[in-house]
């Protein structure tokens, strides 16, 4: 009783330092959350779709390219619209109309209401809102967790989507599980716990070994935290809602590989030799057996950020593809046509 007692005593310090150190880590954390709301403010457009806000940067094309498809992109796991936006804008603009969305629960979109983090809930979202823009042919493309979103849109919507590229994606299920990390984070009271403690003070330190890991074999992009607004993922709202999405994606894509048969769009699937991340040998070799008109594009030496460091063959790639989808419905057009002169001859 007494070795008891006087244990017990002995924790009383450390348990003391251990309420202070919490203290002052969510201290700091509301600041720096508070700070970055303020840095970092909306700067797209923003629609409500089934009761949820979501933010996306739509870019038009001239008249002369306005019957083209809408190239639409979807970021990956613990980005937003700013990477694909920095990847892509440039050489896609004045030549296809373009639209870069925050994905649900991260940027400055809000998550479904439903409160469901699969793609398939995503999809719901992204969906209705090609609908509300008027957006009635475009091609998807997804980078990484975003290309389960990706294969969820085309599920979700076939006869708005009439292509899909696959970057470095995630689409079936893979050995083993995700980081220690996003499983605490993604738990209902200790996750919200561990977000308002931990996330902004070790998170935002870690950010460049985080980089040389997904950026590797290259080294990281000069600048590419700032220009993406990286400090986002770290909100504690929205690194939680990253970790559900990561999370939930296993068993997400387990249901849902088996409906890719379904999708019967002209599909580019494009990943790197040297992809650590995501590993080609599953995911994209599954959708390469799995999609019924699909044509791969490997990338030699390339990571699983291509987007960034192989930009001009995945344009390149995407240019052909819609040269595609144009050709096939040129011909179905003609078909139709000749159809209709024989009905009424």
């Amino acid at each position: 009783m007494l070795r008891a007692r006087c244990y017990v005593r002995a924790m009383i310090p450390f348990l003391i330092a251990l309420l202070v150190a919490a203290c002052l880590f969510v201290a700091y954390s509301l600041f720096r959350a508070r700070q970055i709301s303020r840095t970092y403010t909306p700067d797209g457009s923003l629609a409500e779709v089934n009761g949820a806000q979501m933010h996306y940067h739509f870019v038009p094309a001239p008249q002369a390219a306005s019957e083209r498809p809408v190239l639409v992109f979807l970021h990956g796991a613990s980005g937003n619209a700013y990477d694909m936006k920095l990847a892509f804008e440039g050489a896609f603009k004045g030549r296809y109309s373009l639209l870069f969305i925050d994905r649900p629960g991260l940027g400055f979109s809000q998550r479904s209401r439903t409160g469901r983090n699969t793609p398939e809930s995503q999809a719901e979202l992204i969906a209705g809102l090609l609908a509300k823009l008027g957006i009635g042919t475009s091609v998807v493309v997804g980078h990484s967790l975003g290309g389960a979103v990706t294969a969820a849109v085309g599920l979700a919507a076939p006869e708005r989507v009439k292509g899909l590229v696959f970057l470095a994606p995630v689409s079936h299920v893979w050995p083993g599980g995700v980081n220690w990390y996003y499983k605490v984070a993604a738990m209902p009271v200790i996750g919200w716990l561990f977000a308002w403690t931990l996330t902004i003070p070790v998170g935002e330190r870690l950010v460049p070994q985080m980089l040389k890991h997904v950026f590797h074999p290259d080294p990281p992009l000069a600048g590419y935290a700032a220009s993406v607004r990286l400090p986002l993922l770290f909100r504690p709202e929205s690194f939680r809602s990253n970790a559900a999405d990561i999370c939930s994606l296993k068993d997400a894509v387990r249901q849902q590989s088996r409906q890719y048969g379904k999708l019967g769009q002209p599909s580019l699937i494009i990943t790197g030799t040297k992809d650590t991340v995501v590993w080609p040998s599953i995911h994209c070799e599954g959708l390469l057996q799995d999609l019924p008109d699909a044509e791969l594009l490997m990338l030699g030496a390339a990571g699983h950020m291509p987007q960034h460091t192989h930009a001009d063959e995945i344009v390149s790639g995407i240019d052909r593809l819609v040269a595609r989808i144009e050709a096939s419905e040129d011909k179905a057009g003609a078909a139709e046509a000749r159809a209709g002169t024989l009905r009424t001859a």
